[in-house]
């Protein structure tokens, strides 16, 4: 398979991101959450590697992203980006982190930058953190936005449904994706809304546009757990699973419980 093949192994900068979409070159995007993994997911060609707030959920099974704190991400952030050569590495801001006011939000901030070694930070939301976002884009800290379904405001929300579909709440997100991009946020994720209106504000604004559950878009993002197949209780129709790890690994690690067990494992070539 030459599919993960890279034809440009520089790294990954927000500048190249730029001319991605001007090239019409769509951006692979990815979670990671830990060192191994990120080696395997960078030198696979993906483009950006997201350590997601989602850690919260598959690394630790939380139900929803909110109980995850600054350190914990801190420490995920940091094995990511130890383990990536090529790819942009952009890190979640936990919940409660930038919420209270810009000051804080900027402290934390560049605490998760001096921390961890990522390239960027993404926060959820538009023009009500528009303040804060501005403020962190000062500081030198390039800045991802999220828009659509924010998980992180999944209480106030009180589903996981299709954001969007009315025009009030779509006239709303386009304008908060222009107040994002004249900010200076060099991408947003548009996260389960309608595939019409992701192209609404692909027209609408010149930075990369990542989309999840959002239809086309210049690029798009999974959660690399369930596209591998590790979760098999997690099935919404976004998601493509590109292989069945769940089984693969119940198999090799059934097969390792009896080989111990008949002792068959280890052998006399496997001892010292």
């Amino acid at each position: 398979m030459a599919g993960y093949l890279v034809e440009d192994a520089r790294k990954v900068t927000t500048h190249r991101l730029q001319e991605m979409k001007q090239q019409g070159k769509k951006i692979a995007m990815l979670t990671s959450y830990d060192f191994t993994t990120a080696k395997i997911v960078d030198s696979a060609g993906v483009d950006i590697i997201l350590v997601g707030d989602s850690a919260s959920n598959v690394m630790a099974g939380n139900h929803t992203t909110l109980p995850i704190t600054l350190d914990q991400m801190i420490y995920h952030a940091r094995s990511v980006a130890r383990g990536v050569k090529r790819a942009h590495v952009v890190c979640d801001m936990p919940f409660g982190t930038y919420q209270v006011n810009a000051t804080e939000g900027v402290r934390n901030a560049i605490r998760i930058m001096q921390e961890t070694g990522c390239d960027s930070l993404k926060l959820e939301g538009g023009e009500e953190i528009l303040p804060t976002v501005q403020r962190i884009l000062e500081a030198g800290i390039p800045v991802m936005g999220h828009l659509g379904l924010t998980p992180q405001s999944i209480n106030k929300f009180g589903t996981y449904a299709v954001r969007a579909k009315a025009e009030a709440e779509a006239e709303k997100l386009i304008h908060d994706a222009k107040l994002l991009a004249q900010a200076g946020c060099f991408a947003i994720v548009l996260e389960k809304i309608p595939a019409t209106l992701t192209q609404r504000v692909v027209q609408a604004v010149s930075v990369p546009i990542i989309g999840i559950g959002a239809g086309p878009a210049d690029g798009q993002v999974l959660v690399i757990d369930d596209m591998l197949g590790k979760n098999k209780d997690f099935s919404p129709k976004f998601l493509r699973r590109y292989a069945d790890l769940h089984t693969i690994m119940t198999d090799a690690i059934g097969c390792y419980v009896s080989d111990v067990k008949d002792c068959q494992f280890p052998t006399a070539e496997e001892s010292y």
